[in-house]
């Protein structure tokens, strides 16, 4: 940073911290509710929910090839495939609006067909994997599986009707990417039980204790540490037996990349909506909760496609949309408009709109942004008669 910037920075730090209205009582009561939210987050979820978490986007990153999910959307390749795998690469991928971007245009422009090329482009950021299981440990399992199973809907829906608009109208190149799949010395199943391990880790370490006392929830709660505790054991097992120190060191760097670069993304969203809205149940934040309730209330249509657009416009670095929710929620938001922001938010951005123009065209892209907003509404809409 030039002797410039520094000087802009500090300027405008000064700027805020001189004409700050600290009498203001919303402010100093934002500010509290901002430092009581992440005081939460760091006791409820960071240990139990967000580490096993990371440690398996890090496996899925390093132990699962994106070659391999890549070069199934090949000009040749078999469509009901290319949908397929299109429709839940998000989970292998776990990139934001922004990042997708190259790997589309790599996709689109080389060859493969619109249909799976915009199945992809919705499903990269939507399905992230940490985001579905921060959803469903914050804001409700409901919401969290709703989520899922919308996003993988509408992968395949955006894709099909994408696909319908504009046959024929495919990228420039016919390319099969000659990406080749990576070798291991592991078999599937010594994958699927290596993955399987530790998603039931997750599972068990992260259960919430049931509103009722006894039962079968109940039974499972009072030994869920003794579950976990023994499916660690098992993974120590296949990590000694199965791994070589290698690839495990590679394994451990990337959960650390993706430490690296969420955390402090998430705490700085945690703050703002602590800021912005308070807890949950709160009305403490700088954003009366009056005026969430007029803008997205209840579950009007209105409320829906308000948020599904506003949503599709807003950036949402990874994870943050989760807590920036949370605040919203607790502010008197509907369900089924958050929902609606969920399918539509972290699978746009303004900027990513505007990349997504320059490499479809006009045309395509004011479709596709329409596919995405109308589909959220109405999810919403139907989420929020349910279950709102």
């Amino acid at each position: 940073m030039d002797a410039r910037k520094k000087f802009y920075w500090i300027a405008g730090v000064f700027l805020v911290a001189y004409f700050l209205p600290v009498e203001a009582e919303r402010l100093r009561s934002g500010l509290v509710e901002a430092v009581v939210m992440l005081h939460e987050y760091a006791r409820e979820h960071v240990l139990t929910c967000l580490i096993p978490a990371f440690f398996i986007a890090g496996a899925i990153s390093v132990f699962v090839s994106k070659a391999a999910v890549m070069r199934y959307f090949g000009a040749r390749a078999n469509k009901w495939l290319s949908y397929s795998v299109a429709s839940v690469s998000g989970t292998i991928l776990a990139v934001c609006s922004c990042t997708v971007l190259p790997l589309f245009a790599g996709l689109y422009t080389r060859g493969a067909g619109i249909g799976p090329a915009t199945a992809f482009l919705y499903s990269g950021p939507a399905i992230n994997v940490l985001a579905i299981i921060l959803t469903a440990r914050i804001l409700g399992a409901p919401l969290g599986l709703a989520r899922a199973v919308g996003a993988v809907a509408f992968a395949v829906v955006i894709g099909l009707i994408m696909a319908a608009l504009f046959r024929g109208q495919e990228g420039d190149e016919e390319d099969d990417f000659g990406w080749e799949e990576e070798a291991g010395g592991r078999s599937l199943g010594q994958h699927v039980l290596y993955f399987a391990t530790m998603v039931l880790i997750l599972v068990f370490a992260a259960w919430s204790k049931p509103k009722a006392p006894i039962g079968f929830w109940a039974f499972i709660y009072s030994i869920h540490w003794w579950l976990a505790g023994a499916l660690l054991i098992l993974l120590a097992w296949m990590l000694v037996k199965w791994f070589q120190k290698p690839e495990l060191k590679e394994w451990v760097h990337a959960t650390g990349e993706f430490m690296l670069q969420i955390f402090p993304l998430l705490f700085a969203g945690v703050l703002a909506a602590g800021l912005l809205m308070g807890r949950p149940g709160q009305d403490n934040g700088l954003i009366p909760n009056r005026y969430v309730e007029a803008l997205v209330g209840g579950n009007s249509l209105w409320a829906n496609f308000f948020a599904a657009l506003s949503g599709a416009f807003m950036y949402f670095a990874t994870l943050t949309e989760v807590p920036i929710l949370q605040g919203l929620l607790g502010s008197g938001m509907g369900k089924g408009p958050a929902l609606a922001l969920l399918l539509a938010g972290p699978a746009l951005s303004l900027p990513s709109m505007l990349v997504i123009r320059s490499i479809m065209g006009t045309k395509k892209a004011l479709v596709y942004i329409a596919l995405v907003v109308v589909l959220s509404t109405f999810t919403g809409k139907v989420f929020g008669t349910f279950f709102g």
